[in-house]
């Protein structure tokens, strides 16, 4: 598979479907029983690649110095003394650990410790980052900080693979996908175009007033409703704009009207849903 320069693709599968397995594969830490893995034409290796790894099972020294094992780590990687601080500092103060760099992870909450891994997979600029589960245990702030690093290091080139069991964080990120299953591709390629092959499944509407008998009359099933907001199962867009047609009729005053394609929650299901 030939990948773009830069950009993000979303592993994804049900637990024990393969994901954590064929990331180890790629990086070369198992070893695989067929195939070619390669990056722009070379086997991905150190001294061909230029990649980062974020492991879903998380672990920094504990008693060592959260400055001095990030240091340790970057001039692993073959990075020059004042390039590493550099860029230490810079990430640090991104992810908002500057604080703790002189401190001990042990005296680190889980969330910041995770930052501080993070720092380790992209210290050294990789050309090719593979991040397993890299929202996981995360606060709504901290997954956001993370988020705009993501960003960031798309729009310099970076290109990442991202495997992560949030829908909504893949389908945010990744232009292209593939989904497993028991070890085998059961659908892959372009969320966008993937998309645009399945009719609108749901409509999302808002209101003034309580419309759920006029939903019901028109022979519509509400799937989630919550103060005057509906989100409604659809076979079409035609049934959208029947119900729309019959809201005017009523006069009732619309906030919100929405014909939806199946979010990529909806494909997964389909596609490996017992």
């Amino acid at each position: 598979m030939k990948y773009k320069n830069h950009g993000i693709y979303g592993l994804l599968g049900t637990n024990g479907a393969g994901k954590t397995t064929t990331l180890r594969m790629i990086l070369g830490i198992l070893k695989k029983d067929s195939g070619q893995i390669s990056w722009n034409g070379k086997e991905v290796q150190r001294k061909h690649v230029n990649f980062g790894y974020l492991p879903e099972e998380r672990g920094v020294y504990p008693k060592t110095k959260i400055h001095d094992q990030l240091m340790y780590f970057a001039r692993l990687k073959g990075m020059k003394k004042a390039n590493a601080e550099e860029n230490l500092l810079y990430w640090a103060k991104k992810l908002e650990v500057e604080q703790y760099l002189q401190m001990t992870p042990e005296k680190l909450s889980k969330g910041n410790q995770q930052k501080i891994q993070f720092i380790t997979a992209i210290i050294h600029d990789p050309e090719l980052l593979v991040l397993d589960e890299p929202f996981s245990g995360l606060d709504p702030v901290n997954t956001e900080l993370l988020k705009n690093v993501i960003i960031e290091l798309v729009k310099k080139g970076t290109y990442i693979i991202m495997s992560s069991h949030q829908m909504f964080s893949i389908e945010e990120f990744a232009s292209d996908v593939l989904i497993l299953n028991k070890g085998k591709t059961v659908l892959q390629g372009n969320l966008k175009q993937i998309k645009e092959t399945y009719a609108a499944n749901k409509l999302s509407l808002s209101t003034k007033q309580n419309v759920e008998d006029l939903i019901k009359q028109v022979g519509l099933e509400i799937y989630h409703s919550k103060d005057n907001e509906y989100i409604i199962n659809i076979t079409g867009e035609e049934q959208g704009y029947k119900l729309f047609d019959e809201l005017a009729k009523a006069h009732v005053k619309v906030e919100k009207f929405e014909i939806m394609k199946p979010s990529l929650h909806d494909i997964f299901i389909e596609k490996v849903g017992e």
